[in-house]
């Protein structure tokens, strides 16, 4: 009935193999665990092997990124359910599985995302960015994540039904990090696929430094550039995008935006990298980011 795929990049998964090991020797419905390594350093390789070599296992040679491989597990899966999840994934609940069994039976064929919640005890002040972030704007309730079901969507903890992931894959153009969740979401919006929310979330086990989150959101930022592209700036895809969608409503004031970033960037990296978080100028940081990066990019 369902198919466990987890991609692997750097991260030691024995604990979360183990656990869905348990919940899966627990299920009365056919299950699988699927993992492929995209290419780790070779001391994750090495911790991994004891736990993954009793499962279905791939170590890629070579890094294929966030998309491809996600699209790489339908080679490899026997049931018509896909659960993926990230390899940083803490399973917080023993009824886990049997809770998505549940759904499945109540929503067939639908594709549902479980959630994602933080550590409730503030982190060390060099991952402070990272878990602010997570806990105002991603860990969010069932309630609200399903008043805009796709513009929810991630790809940390989610089921999708094989035959539609076949038709709708991630699109491997996007081989860095960042946004090919928000593509694939605004996809099945496109084609009218709502996604069902339920109350069975996975606990966020990696918090990046300040500094390499913000590293991230600016390669992200250049997918996010690289999606307008592909969608002809679509503009319904703007609105999905807050990022896009202020930016876009205060374009006539982009060169005073730059300017401002220009000149305050010093001060708004030093005080987010050193863990004195505010989202506003994290938001900020983020608009001047973008007005720079579209403008080389034109």
């Amino acid at each position: 009935m369902i198919s466990i795929c987890i991609p692997i990049y750097n991260f030691n998964v024995i604990n979360l193999v183990n656990e869905l090991s348990n919940q899966v020797s627990q299920l009365n419905v056919p299950s699988e665990i699927i993992l492929i390594d995209d290419c780790s350093h070779n001391k994750f390789k090495k911790i991994n092997e004891t736990v993954c070599k009793t499962k279905v296992y791939i170590q890629l040679e070579k890094n294929i990124g966030r998309a491809a491989i996600r699209n790489l597990f339908l080679e490899y899966t026997n049931y018509q359910n896909l659960l993926f999840l990230d390899c940083d994934a803490i399973i917080n609940s023993p009824n886990f599985l049997s809770n998505y069994v549940v759904a499945l039976q109540q929503y067939p064929n639908q594709l549902i995302c479980g959630g994602r919640i933080y550590p409730k005890t503030p982190p060390k002040q060099n991952e402070m960015l990272r878990w602010k972030y997570g806990i105002q704007k991603e860990s969010k309730p069932v309630e609200i994540r399903s008043q805009q079901p796709n513009k929810s969507f991630m790809t940390n903890n989610f089921v999708i039904n094989k035959a539609v992931f076949e038709i709708l894959k991630f699109d491997e153009r996007l081989i860095g990090y960042g946004h090919e969740d928000t593509l694939f979401g605004f996809e099945l919006k496109k084609r009218n696929i709502t996604i069902k929310h339920i109350n069975n979330p996975i606990l966020n086990g990696d918090l990046e430094s300040n500094e390499t989150y913000l590293a991230e959101t600016e390669k992200a930022i250049d997918n996010l550039i690289r999606i307008l592209k592909f969608t002809n700036h679509d503009k319904s895809f703007i609105q999905d995008v807050e990022l896009l969608r202020v930016y876009y409503k205060f374009y006539s004031l982009k060169s005073i935006v730059k300017a401002a970033f220009v000149m305050s960037k010093p001060f708004i990296k030093y005080n987010l990298t050193k863990g004195y978080i505010n989202l506003y100028l994290f938001d900020f940081y983020k608009l001047g980011t973008l007005a720079i990066k579209m403008d080389a990019k034109s």
